[in-house]
């Protein structure tokens, strides 16, 4: 590609980041981006937290080529203390891009590379390029590493002149998008700190495993179904913030019932299922794909594949039946009535539940929880998406311990 092409091209991404919305989603594009800048086999994203630098996303075309066809890389969560003993410390530390050619060879030289992740895996990691990432005020929101760039023949190469300026230019841009999406995850998280003044369930770290889990099954689903790469690449961006806002409609339920460590009475569980149109309207009048897709998630993700679910056609302003049966309740949603997004997130919420420990109840092993989700298949949930649910399940334990519950 020509220079001026390649610019082009830089710019048009720049811009096309710039539309997605939540954080998560936006890092993965962005790494993918970067490293067919200089055609990397692998790279990876730390966040910084405080001190430290989050290990949050990485990607390894290499290792990916060895999995069965539908799997993907699991890999374990750490942090990294910002210091100048690691490439990425240095790169937070000092706000200076690191580039080492060959990392097995650094020598006088603060930092060093930790060779544990190739000796366990096989890989090896040579060629690497380390970025901060800085907000307009050059304050350090991460750090990114691309790793192993290629030339047409699939050999590793050093990262050239050109590689180092597109891949500088792009993070800079990259960075002011970040931080945008920080920005609507933080707005998101106080939303959700809202509902867990009501519900200690509703926690920063439930919603967003609810969240993830949804968009791998989603992903999975998609694939199989043949959707286009970009229309998913859209909807797991919308599906990840809605499912985040799953509960939020528990901000108008009485603390007494939703702490009450009891079963509910007729009346209080009535006032529960609520919880769904209060939720729903929130979003009554939406001004996004976002705000639509959480309206639909709220008010549809505790109705049942079988129809036994809540609650029902009703409408989301005063909670009236907008479509009657005979004796006057609100007509059932079943099957493929309800919005997928609702029957995926109905799973995601169910599993998540059951699998954590609360002030009223203790968690259930794996082996129960998975054994109820199966027994629930074409009763409570669509039996399809059990399916997909099932085949996610590594990635699935993996997203349990990236977001575990603060003690």
């Amino acid at each position: 590609m020509k220079e001026n092409d390649k610019l082009k091209e830089i710019i048009r991404l720049g811009s096309e980041i710039n539309t997605v919305q939540d954080l998560d989603i936006l890092l993965e594009r962005i790494l993918f981006e970067t490293r067919k800048i200089a055609n990397a086999d692998a790279g990876t994203i730390y966040i910084k937290n405080r001190d430290d630098l989050v290990f949050t996303h990485a990607q390894n075309k290499t290792l990916s080529d060895r999995l069965p066809a539908g799997k993907k890389l699991i890999y374990s969560t750490f942090k990294l203390p910002i210091t100048q003993k690691s490439l990425s410390g240095y790169a937070a530390l000092t706000g200076e891009t690191i580039i080492e050619q060959d990392v097995y060879s650094i020598n006088d030289k603060p930092y060093g590379f930790d060779k544990s992740f190739d000796e366990k895996t096989g890989y090896r990691t040579k060629s690497v390029m380390t970025i901060p990432l800085k907000n307009e005020r050059n304050d350090i929101l991460g750090v990114m590493q691309i790793i192993n760039p290629k030339n047409t023949s699939c050999e590793i190469t050093g990262f050239t002149d050109e590689d180092i300026l597109y891949i500088q230019h792009f993070a800079g841009m990259a960075s002011m998008v970040i931080q945008k999406a920080q920005m609507t995850r933080a707005l998101i998280l106080r939303m959700i700190q809202m509902a867990e003044m009501r519900d200690p369930k509703e926690t920063g770290a439930h919603v967003n495993r609810v969240a993830s889990y949804s968009v791998e099954m989603y992903e999975l689903w998609a694939t199989r179904k043949g959707i286009p790469l970009h229309e998913i690449e859209t909807n797991r961006d919308i599906l990840r913030m809605a499912a985040m806002l799953h509960d939020i409609g528990k901000v108008a339920i009485s603390d007494l019932i939703l702490k009450k460590p009891a079963k509910f009475s007729r009346d209080e569980f009535e006032i529960m299922k609520s919880h769904t149109y209060q939720g729903a309207r929130i979003f009554y009048e939406p001004q996004s794909l976002v705000d639509e897709a959480a309206r639909e998630v709220a008010l549809t993700h505790h109705e049942s594949w079988d129809g036994t679910g809540y609650p029902g056609h009703v409408d989301i302003l005063t909670g009236e039946p907008s479509k009657k049966d005979i004796i006057g309740n609100p007509v059932p949603l079943k099957g493929e009535e309800i919005p997928l997004f609702g029957r995926i997130v109905a799973i995601a919420d169910v599993y998540d539940a059951l699998s954590s420990k609360r002030v009223y109840k203790e968690s259930w092993g794996e082996k129960e929880v998975l054994d109820e989700i199966k027994s629930l298949s074409g009763i409570r949930f669509d039996p399809e998406l059990v399916d997909v649910f099932f085949e996610c399940m590594d990635v699935i334990r993996s997203i349990r311990e990236k977001y575990p519950e603060s003690e």
